[in-house]
């Protein structure tokens, strides 16, 4: 992650990040995504989604702009959900 302010170039690969993850979204393969609001070397970013096998995972991972460019680092971890509020935790609609 940046502990800095972006160069230009920067910056355009974390908007193709963001579009990337937006586009996803609307696929309905991610569920949520943000990252950490401290500004450190330890700040980081989690991205939950759906795969059907590890292989379709990591490529996912893989092909995000960020991750492609080597600006960011990811790492999968396989995930499976024990519990799910259907309370928004933003205040909007819960999507039910």
């Amino acid at each position: 992650m940046l502990t800095e302010g972006p160069t230009e170039h920067e910056s355009a690969i974390v908007d193709e990040h963001f579009e990337y993850l937006q586009k996803l979204v609307t696929q309905g393969v991610v569920f949520t995504a943000g990252r950490t609001q401290n500004a450190g070397e330890r700040t980081f970013g989690i991205v939950i989604f759906a795969a059907e096998s590890e292989a379709e995972a990591a490529e996912l991972m893989r092909n995000d702009p960020a991750v492609s460019s080597g600006m960011m680092r990811a790492e999968l971890f396989p995930y499976r959900t024990a519990l799910w509020s259907k309370i928004d935790p933003t205040g909007g609609e819960d999507g039910n």
